[in-house]
């Protein structure tokens, strides 16, 4: 059961929110037998169950189907602990404020991981007059370019979504801006602080 539905996800789920597995089988209209054999990896819910089970765990189905259930730390909205996720199949750029389970075109999508800048991905910033200039030294190709810069501080975000053959650079709002982060359609997310 191998990030399909794990028993053992099941049994915590069920245990914290205080429930027996009767209680749990009453919910679903199964068996408190079918819920042991989830349980103890010896079967599967129905594929009809795994909505109504997400709920009556109180997680999305995603989070049952990943195995996971992700519980957000970041209570506080603190725009620095930003995360970016990227669909590699139709490039959809999405940005949380914290821990999440983010799913596009049926995959789910790992949290970008930001690396220092280096000399491929020389990430540049001017101040001209109240704004930050920023600019990647990187081709812009239909195959190989940067598709966003973003510049976050405490309390806000500011992205600019780049395209292919146009220019890398971006304008920002200097307002107390800790990280600027330039993602390469084939290398992934780079920082500087």
């Amino acid at each position: 059961m191998d990030k399909y539905v794990t028993g053992a996800v099941i049994r915590k789920l069920r245990e914290s929110k205080k429930m027996t597995q009767e209680e749990l089988a009453g919910t679903l209209f199964v068996s408190s037998k079918a819920v042991s054999k989830w349980e103890t990896g010896q079967g599967f819910p129905d594929i009809s169950l795994i909505e109504p089970l997400a709920k009556a765990l109180g997680i999305s189905v995603i989070e049952l189907l990943s195995g996971a259930d992700v519980q957000n730390k970041n209570r506080s909205s603190n725009m620095l602990k930003s995360r970016f996720y990227v669909c590699p199949v139709c490039g959809n750029v999405i940005r949380t404020t914290g821990e999440a389970l983010i799913s596009c075109c049926g995959i789910t999508l790992p949290p970008l991981e930001a690396e220092a800048s280096d000399e491929e991905h020389h990430i540049s910033v001017e101040t001209v007059e109240d704004e930050y200039y920023v600019t990647a030294h990187h081709p812009m190709e239909k195959d190989h370019y940067i598709s966003f810069i973003a510049a976050v501080s405490d309390s806000r975000v500011q992205f600019v979504k780049l395209y292919p053959e146009g220019n890398a650079e971006a304008r920002f709002k200097k307002d107390c801006v800790k990280k600027f982060y330039a993602y390469c359609n084939r290398h992934g997310l780079f920082q500087i602080a």
